[in-house]
């Protein structure tokens, strides 16, 4: 297997796993904005400083207090997470009754002044942070050369975002989660307690972005742009799945990587481009989006 319609056959699979290393990171990063938006209608701009955060945590864990990957994976979401739950109580509790231009525009500074904090004490130049011994090397396919550590990012992301599928969709905290947005004044006559409810979601949120930014450390120099540059992508992935869909983000989230990856082969050009081109079609043909309700 030299060739694949005339393309180098290492060539085209390095670039299928590329798009599906970006696919693993645009789905988990979509699916905390689809859980956000869809359980509590606030469109978190401060999502792509929350993923670097994440980033960040593990490497304060690790050169700071000696904790590795393992344990970052662990403790990362939970503190930032705890983060995003300080930020829902003193700030965005407040705008719920308001249109969602005042919460677009809160967690949009909210995220410029982390990403400022983070610049300001540890410069714009990316730290290294090296993945476990155990995810190290890599396989020799024949046909290309699998690094073992990009192999666990797509695995663990797909394990991830289908655990949150079904804890949503298929189990009575989920239901009560769907239930809230609906109408919360009647869930909360059944006795659940609806605000804590609604602030353990979005930290919940959060704590996904941050488990992103776990796995992402060892593969991009951890650094405040970081977020930056993958938030408008993620964006226009939550709009192509459809706003709120579970399952449309992490769907979308992974076909429009592998469609990136195939595009950097066939037509380079065009690869920077090509989720944005998806996006206006899919806003023309289908304005809720592909998975979502009108």
């Amino acid at each position: 297997m030299d060739e694949i319609f005339g393309i180098p056959a290492p060539l085209l699979f390095g670039q299928l796993l590329l798009g599906l290393i970006n696919g693993a990171f645009y789905a988990m990063l979509s699916l905390g904005l689809a859980v956000i938006f869809g359980l509590l209608n606030i469109i978190n701009f401060t999502h792509g400083a929350q993923f670097m955060m994440g980033a960040f945590v593990a490497w304060m864990l690790l050169n700071w207090l000696g904790l590795g990957y393992w344990w970052a994976l662990l403790l990362a979401p939970l503190i930032v997470g705890l983060s995003g739950v300080i930020i829902e109580r003193t700030m965005i509790s407040r705008l719920y009754k308001l249109d969602h231009l005042y919460g677009l525009l809160l967690t949009f500074g909210i995220g410029l002044i982390i990403e400022g904090v983070f610049r300001n004490y540890f410069g714009s130049s990316g730290l290294p942070y090296r993945p476990p011994a155990e995810l190290q090397g890599g396989w020799d396919l024949g046909f290309m050369f699998m690094p073992v550590y990009r192999f666990w990012v797509v695995v663990f992301s797909l394990v991830v975002c289908l655990a949150t599928w079904l804890m949503i969709e298929k189990t009575r905290l989920g239901a009560y989660l769907r239930a809230a947005t609906e109408n919360a004044a009647l869930v909360q006559a059944f006795g659940v307690n609806v605000p804590r409810l609604i602030t353990l979601t979005y930290g919940f949120g959060v704590a996904l972005a941050a488990l992103a930014g776990v796995l992402a450390a060892p593969i991009y120099s951890v650094n405040p742009q970081m977020g930056t540059n993958l938030i408008i992508i993620v964006f226009a992935v939550v709009v192509i799945g459809g706003m709120g869909s579970i399952l449309g983000s992490v769907l979308t989230g992974f076909g429009l990587g592998v469609v990136e990856g195939l595009t950097r082969v066939f037509w380079p050009e065009a690869s920077a481009t090509v989720i944005f081109v998806i996006m206006a079609i899919v806003l023309v043909t289908r304005p809720a989006g592909l998975f979502g309700r009108a």
